[in-house]
């Protein structure tokens, strides 16, 4: 067989073997999002069909100050809870190091977390955070603090939910512990030779050799925060709960449920997610461009 002849087979094998995947994206991901994008042009209640406005729903997110609330608590939360979880992973991650044949228990009881549904860690939240009875603050008071009004003072509502996260950072933990597993024995050696202290050898050695899997992390994990949605929702406004400080919970997202679900704004809701969409992208970019200066990858080295 002449070689192209043969490339051509090769690539209908190779467009064969992918098919489902590319039958998948159309289906699932390309379409969905084309069609938000029409639906964003339009105004379509569900009930009827869709009319076409133009960019009026463009114009009427602009001077919606609900938009700029929500907007602004997604981005301060996330600002929060990105550090906070990735903290407390590299944390975990090197404890676990130390583990020895106990550390597969440990990743196993730090991981089954992730497993629980995020309705019921916003059910959870409502228990331990109680300002009342909550275990978050009688445990406070055992030290002689006065816990805060944790579902009920706006300005503890954010830093309650970023407390619920850290409920799940065992698929964190787990990724940051195999890198740290992939860091050289002799560099820390020769750090430790050269009088380099326990601080010194994690921030000059160790930090830039697993830098991948963090910024790996905290693309991730700010993604998911920029989409927040389903804890706080069930904590302050499920089943019309009308008792808590909702303004200080209200995220992007559930104010594009809100707008999709409750209210059958489903054009304007569209518009709402391709600014999302939109918000996510740029924000991705300026992480992948830091990253330039701050990631160092093994084949980088010389």
């Amino acid at each position: 067989m002449a070689a192209p002849a043969r490339r051509r087979s090769s690539g209908r094998v190779a467009l064969l073997f992918i098919s489902p995947w590319l039958i998948g994206f159309a289906v699932f991901m390309a379409y969905p999002v084309l069609y938000t994008v029409y639906l964003s042009l339009t105004d379509y209640d569900v009930i009827n069909d869709p009319t076409f406005v133009g960019l009026d729903n463009y114009r009427e997110l602009m001077g919606d100050e609900k938009v700029v609330l929500a907007m602004r608590n997604t981005f301060v939360y996330t600002a929060m809870a990105v550090p906070a979880q990735l903290a407390i992973s590299l944390a975990l991650a090197l404890l676990l190091q130390r583990a020895g044949r106990a550390a597969g228990f440990f990743r196993t009881a730090f991981f089954l977390p992730k497993m629980t549904p995020p309705v019921a860690v916003g059910v959870l939240l409502l228990l331990l955070l109680n300002g009342q009875s909550g275990l978050v603050n009688e445990f406070l008071a055992w030290f002689g603090i006065d816990g805060p009004n944790w579902t009920t003072d706006a300005a503890w509502v954010k830093p309650g939910l970023v407390l619920m996260s850290l409920w799940t950072v065992g698929s964190s933990v787990i990724i940051l512990l195999a890198a740290l597993q992939e860091v050289p024995e002799e560099l820390l050696d020769a750090a430790r030779v050269d009088g380099a202290g326990w601080w010194k050898r994690l921030w000059h050695v160790v930090l830039p050799i697993i830098s991948p899997a963090i910024y790996f992390i905290v693309v991730v994990d700010t993604i998911a925060s920029l989409q927040s949605f389903t804890e706080a929702y069930t904590a302050f406004f499920g089943a019309g709960n009308t008792t808590y400080s909702n303004d200080a919970a209200l995220f992007y997202a559930i104010y594009l449920f809100q707008q999709a679900f409750e209210f059958l704004h489903m054009g304007y809701a569209s518009a709402l997610a391709m600014l999302l969409f939109l918000v996510v992208m740029l924000v991705t970019a300026l992480q992948v461009l830091l990253s330039r200066r701050l990631v160092h990858y093994t084949g980088d080295r010389a």
